[in-house]
């Protein structure tokens, strides 16, 4: 299980892979921004400045 937090606005999720927690994080984001447009409208100011990746490996004991 993955879990997953979205920094500026908060919204948090999870899923049994990476993949799909980046992808219910994508569609919670959007459900949120939906709801609040006065952070939508803020977070189409902020520049990027970066991304980072991670990967993760899952060790076979």
């Amino acid at each position: 299980m993955f879990v997953i937090k979205e920094v500026f606005t908060g919204v948090t999720t999870q899923g049994k892979t990476i993949e799909e927690a980046v992808e219910n994080l994508k569609e919670a984001i959007e459900l949120y921004l939906e709801e609040m447009p006065e952070i939508a409208a803020e977070i189409e100011n902020i520049e990027t400045v970066g991304t980072l990746n991670v990967e993760i490996t899952k060790t076979v004991r």
